[in-house]
């Protein structure tokens, strides 16, 4: 009978000779091979269509920040349209003071540190060629020219990533305009759009989808709040450094350590390595180094304090997975990929944790409840307008 079985199946038979370890191995690695592929492809796509994906990225994270000030007036009786107004007045404001303190602080003091930097290269040059170093000054002038010209030479490499960000005007003013309607669009109507897309799925997966997209949108918000906390902190704590030293502008660099902070752990010690620049070139070595000092305690505070008890009580992603997570996108996705890392590991975080533990009613369909609902405010809004029609007609 054996023998009859292994004749007329002889793969059967093959595969029982197998290891069960080499089965599994070979089982889980066929799979791991189509998620990978399944992965690249998407990648790929997302850098095609790049230029739609990152300014809906950044429309996505402004709207988890400015919701909360729509919700706030639509709870308190105000009509959606002025929540969606105070918001968006509230944000260019912010962006306006934040341009306008750099341009006016940096209109009078770039153009004295860039003469106090070239005599300050001048200086180390002519230090080197009197301590007899074994390099001249011309080796040294050569070599840095060399790599200057070696960064221009792959600026848009370094500066783009694998995603790229706007390098033209037009692609900038394109982009731009793509985050303000994608942004005014999702604060008006972001449940309409959410669950118009949960409608292409299938039925039975409405109620596990909605609830772990709620679940990564609260994450979302969550990390976007804290993370402005972290970079205010930041930011306070390199600039007050700064001014308490005598470092010249010391609001740009507060400034630009905020803008940096928000991608972890590297923006702020990049950003106040520029605090420490400034300070070498105006105030010497020694008051560098102590600038130095004070970026390095602040990201020692941000490191061991803010990321671990504030950002990951916030968004339950530990500080290794930050770390990996931005230095991963930075990797893929050059600068976009580092910024929009945290969030997405943040949110597929609590996507996943929702989808394993089930957090959901069964049996429930949000979409057809949403839209239900919706027929329901719309009939009513129309019998309100046509009372009020007759109401006119009486009245004349």
């Amino acid at each position: 009978m054996e023998e009859r079985r292994s004749e007329t199946n002889p793969a059967g038979s093959a595969e029982q000779e197998l290891p069960l370890g080499v089965r599994v191995a070979a089982a889980w690695s066929w799979r791991l091979i189509l998620i990978g592929l399944a992965l690249a492809a998407v990648f790929w796509l997302i850098v095609q269509v790049r230029i739609i994906v990152i300014p809906v990225l950044i429309a996505i994270l402004l709207t988890a920040l400015l919701a909360p000030v729509v919700h706030w007036f639509e709870r308190h009786g105000a009509p959606k349209w002025l929540g969606v107004m105070v918001a968006l007045g509230a944000f260019g404001a912010s962006v306006w003071l934040l341009v306008t303190l750099i341009v006016t602080q940096m209109r009078n003091g770039l153009d004295d540190l860039t003469v106090r930097s070239a005599e300050v290269w001048q200086d180390m040059l002519k230090w080197v060629e009197g301590n007899a170093l074994g390099f001249s000054a011309e080796q040294i002038d050569g070599f840095v020219a060399q790599i200057m010209k070696t960064i221009e030479n792959h600026q848009s490499e370094i500066w783009n990533g694998a995603l790229g960000v706007a390098t033209t005007a037009g692609s900038f003013v394109t982009g731009a305009l793509l985050t303000l309607f994608s942004l005014i669009f999702m604060l008006i109507d972001g449940k309409r759009i959410w669950f118009w897309v949960l409608g292409f799925l299938p039925a039975k997966s409405h109620a596990g989808l909605d609830a772990a997209g709620r679940a990564g949108w609260v994450s979302i918000g969550q990390y976007v709040r804290v993370q402005i906390f972290v970079a205010f902190v930041d930011a306070v704590g390199i600039g007050v450094g700064a001014a308490l030293l005598g470092v010249p502008l010391p609001i740009p660099i507060a400034i630009l350590v905020f803008l940096g902070s928000f991608i972890p752990f590297l923006g702020a010690i990049s950003t106040g390595l520029i605090a420490t620049f400034v300070a070498l070139i105006y105030n010497g070595p020694v008051n560098a180094l102590i600038m130095l000092g004070v970026v390095i305690l602040v990201n020692q505070i941000e490191g061991h304090v803010l990321q671990p008890l504030v950002m990951g009580n916030a968004v339950r992603v530990h500080p290794l997975g930050v770390v990996l997570a931005v230095s991963t996108g930075a990797l893929l996705a050059g600068i976009p990929g580092a910024l929009f890392a945290v969030p997405l590991a943040a949110s597929a975080n609590a996507i996943v944790n929702t989808l394993v533990k089930k957090e959901w009613t069964p049996g429930t369909n949000p979409v057809a409840e949403y839209h239900r609902r919706d027929h329901t405010r719309t009939a009513a809004k129309k019998r309100a307008r046509s009372f009020a029609r007759f109401i006119r007609k009486e009245g004349q």
